[in-house]
């Protein structure tokens, strides 16, 4: 469920119809709703109702804007962040160190020092190489890095193969055959508590069954880690609870996951940790677009609209779907390629979809894009980024500014020897 409907023939965002917030802003512009926000981050909490000791940490490369990271503390929700970027969002959004993971395969120096420095709750060490590491660091800087050991399953998540992270081919976590070996070698080093195995298996899973695969492998692994006299606290779940982005799709809702979950985990005496991202922004978010106009094609009419492949990336990069919808939509229908203005063929949203019948001036949205939206947008073709509102019942607010080309260029600078 979310926050969008039609009220009056009209496009909402809650109690806020969307012409009046693309008239103020202009197009694009992606449009958050807080209401239903609030509601899947309280659905997945409660759908976790029968996990006794846990912290949920969401996902913030699935949408780092500084409200919804602030909604989300008040909310409860700690931070799994993969950058240095991200844990200095995290923190400006009041969230908690204690309650910021740092995963990522990539974690550099610099990185692991400010997350040590922060006090952050836990990394999620992805190498042998990089637990050494960590450990030097912290060791010589009078720390006890608080970690868990990420693990690769050899588990195919059956998503796309762009977010599936949980094969043996698949760069993160270390080969499952290895893993006891090398968390036993990490839990000797001074400046380091390995505390516990992290996994996560990939993004937009339609099914719990390679969950709950992955979840009995790792269940197994901890009891032979266990067994070999090291201890383990923590297991890490991750993510991966995949969201509907075309009407009449159904996912695993947070309470099945949760049940499902349960059920595994009955027996292990450890503080479980989740990750949800998509599955909590995912439909609080729609891409407001204007039409430019309506091209003729041989077979299809092109919607040439003003976003773009740099504004929503995941069709270009994923092939994936987003419901397109009027925003005032007149009951009729079309068959149509929609398009951006950027000069790539693959800046293309959908082809020969039938959808509302619009025309030069029309607003539109892309649905179910309030995860892996504006956090993936960029300035190809010297575009401005594209701005970010949050509507909360009657009321709206920017919360993230467009940034003009004029902005950006002016950050450029021209060596003295080409004057």
């Amino acid at each position: 469920m979310d926050h969008f409907e039609l009220r009056n023939g009209v496009l909402h965002a809650e109690d806020v119809p969307l012409p009046a917030i693309a008239d103020a802003v202009g197009s694009p512009v992606y449009v958050y709703s807080r209401a239903t926000l609030t509601r899947h981050a309280r659905v997945f909490r409660e759908g976790l109702a029968g996990v006794a000791d846990k912290h949920i940490a969401f996902a913030v490369k699935s949408n780092p804007n500084l409200a919804v990271l602030r909604l989300l503390a008040r909310e409860g929700f700690g931070a799994d962040v993969v950058s240095g970027g991200e844990l200095e969002r995290a923190l400006a959004a009041g969230m908690p160190a204690a309650g910021i993971v740092f995963s990522g395969v990539g974690k550099t120096q610099a990185e692991m020092a400010r997350g040590l420095e922060a006090g952050i709750g836990q990394f999620n060490i992805e190498s042998e190489e990089e637990g050494i590491e960590l450990a030097q660091l912290a060791a010589a800087k009078g720390f006890t890095a608080q970690a868990a050991l990420r693990v690769n399953p050899d588990v195919d998540a059956g998503t796309h193969g762009k977010i599936s992270t949980g094969k043996a081919e698949n760069k993160f976590g270390v080969p499952y055959d290895r893993a006891g070996e090398i968390y036993a070698r990490l839990a000797a080093l001074p400046g380091l508590q390995i505390r516990g195995l992290a996994v996560h298996i990939g993004s937009q899973l339609a099914s719990l069954a390679p969950l709950e695969a992955a979840f009995g492998r790792m269940g197994d692994l901890m009891r032979s880690i266990r067994a070999g006299g090291d201890a383990v606290t923590h297991m890490d779940l991750g993510g991966g609870v995949g969201v509907p982005y075309k009407a009449g799709e159904v996912f695993p809702s947070p309470a099945e996951y949760g049940a499902m979950v349960a059920r595994v985990t009955a027996d292990w005496g450890a503080k479980l940790m989740f990750e949800p991202g998509r599955v909590i922004t995912g439909n609080s978010g729609v891409l407001v677009t204007r039409v430019i106009r309506v091209k003729p094609g041989v077979v299809a009419p092109f919607v040439v609209v003003d976003a773009a492949m740099n504004d929503l990336a995941r069709p270009a990069m994923y092939d994936a779907w987003h419901d397109f919808v009027a925003v005032e939509p007149n009951g009729a229908r079309m068959v149509a390629n929609i398009v951006g203005p950027i000069c790539e063929s693959s800046d293309t949203f959908a082809m020969g979809r039938e959808i509302d019948a619009v025309g030069p001036s029309d607003l539109a949205v892309f649905r179910t894009a309030g995860a892996y939206g504006a956090t993936m947008a960029n300035t190809y073709n010297s575009r401005p980024m594209v701005p970010e509102v949050m509507v909360d019942g009657d009321k709206w607010a920017i919360v993230a500014d467009r940034i003009d080309p004029a902005v950006i260029l002016s950050a450029e600078r021209v060596p003295e020897w080409l004057d």
